[in-house]
This record gives structure tokens, sequence and C-alpha cells, in this order.
């Protein structure tokens, strides 16, 4: 099984920077495309970025100037740094994995993380 694990969030003053981890564990040689989702009080789930095992990164239009997905294979880790956060940014943010090989047709959640932004 594969477990995934999110950290960073917090309260973060607008225009500030934050930088979430997520921490990939049980199986993480069975993980190919990674990505990070954000879901705000009362909105639908939205993607963020996707990054996949060679490090080939995606970005919603919405998120391309502010966001920075990144994935170190030595340490297991997802990152995603968030700069000049606005108020726009609060939101729970999820990791989310699709499995490869053994796992091939499955996909994994982490619990999420909460993102908050102050004025």
């Amino acid at each position: 099984q594969v477990q995934l694990v999110e950290s960073g969030g917090g309260l973060v003053q607008a225009g500030g920077s934050l930088r979430l981890s997520c921490a990939v564990s049980g199986s993480p040689f069975n993980i190919a495309d990674m990505e990070w989702h954000r879901q705000a009080p009362g909105k639908q789930r939205e993607l963020v970025a996707t990054i996949n095992s060679d490090g080939v990164t995606k970005y919603s239009d919405s998120m391309k100037d502010r966001f920075t997905i990144s994935r170190d294979h030595a340490k297991n880790t997802v990152y995603l740094q968030i700069d000049s956060l606005k108020p726009e940014d609060p939101a729970v943010y999820y990791c989310h994995a699709w499995g490869s090989r053994r796992y091939r047709g499955r996909d994994f959640w982490g619990q999420g993380t909460q993102v908050t932004v102050s004025s």
C-alpha cells in the first residue's frame, strides 16, 4: 500500500511564502505522476500542479506564476512552493499520486494540509 502524508501548512501573511511537503511511504517505487490539489471552503477541489517521475512539470493556467512543484526521489517527497500568497489561496492542499507497475490503475490521496492567509 502507498501512504501520502502532507505537512508544511499553516498561517502565513499575504505576500509570504510557504513550502508544502508530501512524504510517500509504503511503496514509493510504484508511483508515477504526483500532483497537488487544493480545495477551498464551498468550492470544488482543483488541480494545482503535476510532476512525473522524470521531473517534468505541468501547472494549471492560473497557478503558473506563483507555484512550483518539485520532487526528491532520494527522500520520496514531493514539494509545493507557494510564493506571494494571496487571499484566494487559503485551502486544504492535498497530495495525490498515480500508481504504476503493481499499482497501475490505482491512485492515492493524502489527508491534506491547511493553508491560511492573513491580510
